[in-house]
């Protein structure tokens, strides 16, 4: 109860943001941690992980993500699973807008930035030329689930917001509401929303051009002309990490640590030195407790460190994590790991 305790929050925060929820009720069902996604956006109640459940609210943007579903992607469609970006980067865009009003800035640029790193991730996976890294995708006698990748939901969301930046927020917003109300219950493919886009924001071909929107949709990696979330919260991250790697001073790390959030300890953990040894884990470990941490966004990224410098500590805790969660987005970097080990 007290996780979820700003849902009715983020339901009047989307509402105001692009109109009315035409759902009647939002539901949420917590289910057993085999369940192997962070949530799925059922019209009128979604399916969430246990995982998000950290006890201090950290990790519940993912129930604002499956709530701003009941506009994109629940109301206005992808028509084929070649348009999934259609739902997804609509998704992102909307979940960090309402974190935004939530939380302010600073806390959504945190998000956002977590999601280039896992952009920039994912497209060293697949390669920045890759088809598959094309918003627009050929999913023909394929398995849907090759499009199930951070392309669609952060390459989407970058180019959503270079289109609020090209256009403005205030004219953007005006005409994503317009976009949810007018194609509401109906389904959406990619050349139609680009019609819709050209007609109803009134961009000629000399904008299109400008704004690299066929670059974006139908090419390969990211353009040049991304906008780029800068944090002053993860920059004093770095800071941190660089005077610990420097001094070894674990009780300055333990001052200056005392009020991050998930986020920034992520950011942390994710951006420890190649150079960083067992001793080094240790000393964080004992200090931090990463290891038996409940939060398992901290955990996962913990235990990636772990299985690379062998700090062989935590290999009953990444045992039981594995043994216990069943969200893939842990379970599949940790067995890779292992395997590549």
């Amino acid at each position: 109860v007290y996780e979820f305790g700003n849902m009715e929050k983020m339901l009047e925060k989307a509402e105001d943001l692009y109109g009315a929820y035409k759902w009647d009720r939002y539901d949420v069902i917590v289910l057993p941690p085999s369940f192997p996604f962070g949530g799925m956006e059922n019209p009128r109640i979604t399916f969430v992980t246990p995982t998000i459940l950290s006890g201090d609210r950290s990790l519940t943007a993912l129930i604002a993500h499956e709530l701003a579903h009941s506009w994109s992607g629940n109301l206005v469609t992808n028509a084929t699973w070649d348009d999934f970006w259609l739902n997804e980067g609509f998704t992102v865009y909307f979940e960090r807008r309402i974190m935004e009003a939530l939380k302010g800035e600073s806390y959504s640029e945190m998000l956002a930035l977590l999601g280039h790193q896992d952009l920039e991730h994912t497209l060293g996976q697949l390669g920045h030329d890759h088809e598959d890294t094309h918003l627009k995708l050929k999913l023909k006698g394929r398995n849907p689930d090759d499009g199930l990748t951070d392309i669609a939901y952060e390459k989407g969301y970058f180019f959503l917001r270079s289109l609020e930046a090209y256009h403005g927020r205030d004219k953007w917003d005006v005409f994503l509401k317009k976009y949810f109300d007018e194609n509401a219950f109906k389904t959406m493919t990619t050349e139609s929303f680009c019609d819709y886009l050209k007609t109803n924001l009134n961009m000629s071909e000399s904008d299109w051009k400008a704004a690299k929107c066929d670059d974006w949709i139908y090419g390969p990696g990211v353009p040049d002309a991304k906008v780029k979330p800068v944090s002053d919260r993860f920059g004093k991250v770095d800071e941190a990490l660089l005077t610990w790697m420097d001094s070894g001073a674990i009780d300055d790390l333990l001052i200056v640590s005392d009020d991050w959030s998930t986020h920034e300890w992520l950011h942390f953990v994710r951006h420890l030195p190649a150079e960083v040894n067992e001793k080094d884990l240790a000393s964080l470990d004992a200090s931090f407790s990463f290891t038996n941490t409940g939060n398992s966004e901290i955990a996962c990224a913990w235990y990636l460190k772990c299985i690379k410098h062998d700090y062989e500590v935590a290999d009953d805790a990444v045992r039981k994590f594995l043994i216990n969660v069943g969200r893939r987005k842990f379970l599949t970097p940790i067995y890779k790991a292992l395997l590549t080990k």
